[in-house]
């Protein structure tokens, strides 16, 4: 898929200590193909909240269960919260703004036994409602003001009714099917536009509405922010500090070459020797090898390398690869657990950093990138990534 998605802005509402709070990250002055946005403020102030919105973007565009922590997300004064977030979505001949838009909950159930007992014991969750989905368009050859595809304040499956009839069809089986999963997918703190049952449903219909030119619209919106949400959109939290003060890396990546490519983030502990499986090895050496170029740009003089010490069977019984990541410095190897928490950190994030060099559609966001890393390296790393934006 070749559309560049851009999140343009974010509303959040009720969301941790933010009861109002708008941010658009749209360079106006000029029109780069990538921008570099810092956020600053007091302890407070609500910048981790943005984090966690833009977190919360990634679980529901990825039609993942939201995890019940964030319940407790909700500002302790409201009974729900409310994020909107708009996208610009081009491709060579045509353009998308697209709005998306939920309210969240905390509910509490019981543990399920089937006993009568006196349990007091609630599971907290977090319960998405009320999502829509709204977009305008224009391309050569028409233009859309901005209507509503998906609503689903509604106790039927979703509003409005044609695009309803365009998406799903009058398939009175599908409509019972897709009423039953809307409460499953509730229930199990999902988004349900972006679940899989209610996009299977969609996908299955697209042999039979390849000259539709209106179902083609709304399916390639949609399955532009599952892309963006799956592939393009990445954050560092200061979870991953965390991880790395206990001696194990979080290595975030995406890597393509040819017509290939990975996404993921893979954890390497530094204290021992970690166990991979032996197609993750290429993976993590050629994004190693791109990492170099600018690593010792950064910190001069310092790159890293894999070191493979064997073959070792993995857990589910197949051939792994045992190996240890070593830090190259002065013409001498050491292991990395023994470079500082700086350096590690620098190295879990970079990968991403120089994507953003290439790809116009991949976001990352990190909270407290300066944790950890001395200002002066911050400094040349924003500065390569400007002249790159600037190139």
């Amino acid at each position: 898929m070749n559309n560049i998605v851009r999140l343009k802005e974010i509303t959040i509402q009720n969301f941790k200590n933010v009861k109002m709070g708008q941010i658009n990250f749209i360079n106006k002055r000029k029109n780069y193909r990538a921008s570099v946005l810092g956020l600053y403020g007091q302890n407070g102030s609500g910048k981790t909240a943005l984090i966690d919105a833009i977190q919360l973007l990634k679980y529901a565009l990825c039609g993942n269960q939201i995890p019940s922590y964030m319940a407790d997300y909700i500002n302790v004064d409201e009974e729900y919260a409310k994020l909107k977030y708009v996208f610009n979505i081009k491709s060579s001949d045509e353009e998308y703004e697209a709005f998306y838009e939920f309210n969240i909950r905390k509910e509490e159930s019981f543990e399920h036994q089937n006993i009568v007992v006196n349990n007091t014991n609630k599971i907290p969750k977090l319960v998405i409602f009320n999502e829509v989905l709204s977009y305008s368009f224009q391309s050569n050859s028409e233009n859309k003001r901005k209507e509503t595809l998906i609503n689903t304040n509604t106790e039927k499956i979703f509003v409005p009714d044609l695009k309803y009839e365009c998406l799903i069809g009058k398939n009175s089986a599908k409509n019972m099917e897709l009423l039953v999963a809307k409460n499953i997918i509730m229930n199990s703190s999902r988004s349900f536009i972006f679940s899989i049952e209610f996009l299977n449903v969609i996908r299955q219909r697209l042999d039979s509405n390849k000259n539709n030119t209106e179902f083609i619209r709304h399916l390639k919106l949609l399955e532009s922010l599952v892309n963006y949400g799956n592939f393009e959109l990445f954050i560092i939290n200061t979870s991953n500090t965390g991880i790395i003060s206990m001696n194990a890396l979080p290595l975030t990546f995406k890597y393509e070459k040819n017509n290939s490519g990975a996404v993921g983030q893979t954890m390497i502990s530094l204290e021992n020797p970690t166990v991979i499986p032996k197609e993750t090895v290429d993976i993590i050496k050629n994004v190693i090898s791109n990492m170099n170029i600018v690593l010792k740009q950064i910190v001069p003089g310092l790159t890293i390398s894999l070191k493979e010490l064997g073959n070792q069977l993995l857990e589910n019984g197949e051939v792994g690869e045992l190996i240890q990541l070593m830090s190259n410095k002065n013409s001498k190897d050491i292991p990395l657990k023994y470079e500082s928490e700086g350096i590690k950190k620098i190295i879990s994030i970079l990968q991403l950093l120089i994507v953003i060099y290439n790809k116009q559609s991949i976001t990352v966001a990190i909270d407290e990138i300066d944790s950890k890393i001395d200002v002066w390296i911050i400094c040349k790393i924003l500065y390569f990534i400007m002249l790159f934006i600037l190139c």
